[in-house]
């Protein structure tokens, strides 16, 4: 087997991409503090062709070079925009018929690999806080909540990991509603 050259991947120039038919994901990233995990999920998110993004509370914007390092141009791709209060966030989604799914360890929560997304249907997906997670006030207000599961002795995940997974998931999931 030969390596790919990055000539022969195909990938999407950024025009291309913007007006390409995104995945019916949003992303929201609830407080993240590490700029390093901001750009990694830009990078995720562009990927897999996700909708947006939403920055709230204290999680950084671009243009920064800390995202830039991890995102390695995604910001430029992938439609973004900062909004303090997540909460609002969610209820201006809610308003707009889309789904809101918190990733995060609650009483109730849907394993991933059980959760099945509904053809037809937009998520918001939430990501949290490395330290504390997603807001309880959001957990409340969310439709569902999600966990990936875990089998050894850490109790989390990298945010950034977590996007990778979850977002990876609902792709697959929903390519085959």
């Amino acid at each position: 087997m030969r390596k790919l050259a990055n000539s022969e991947l195909q990938r999407l120039d950024v025009t291309t991409f913007k007006e390409a038919a995104k995945t019916p994901i949003i992303v929201v990233l609830d407080n993240v503090r590490s700029l390093n995990n901001v750009g990694s999920v830009f990078r995720t998110a562009d990927a897999f062709l996700i909708e947006k993004i939403y920055l709230c509370g204290i999680t950084a914007t671009p243009p920064n070079k800390e995202i830039h390092k991890t995102a390695l141009g995604a910001t430029d791709s992938v439609e973004w925009q900062y909004i303090a209060d997540t909460l609002e966030v969610v209820k201006q989604l809610k308003n707009e018929g889309v789904r809101i799914v918190s990733v995060e360890q609650a009483e109730y929560a849907t394993m991933l690999q059980d959760f099945t997304p509904v053809k037809d249907t937009k998520y918001a997906v939430i990501f949290g806080n490395e330290v504390k997670g997603v807001a309880q006030e959001v957990v409340s207000t969310s439709d569902e909540v999600i966990e990936i599961p875990q089998y050894g002795t850490k109790h989390s995940l990298n945010v950034s990991v977590s996007a990778g997974i979850v977002l990876w998931e609902l792709l697959m999931k929903l390519k085959k509603a």
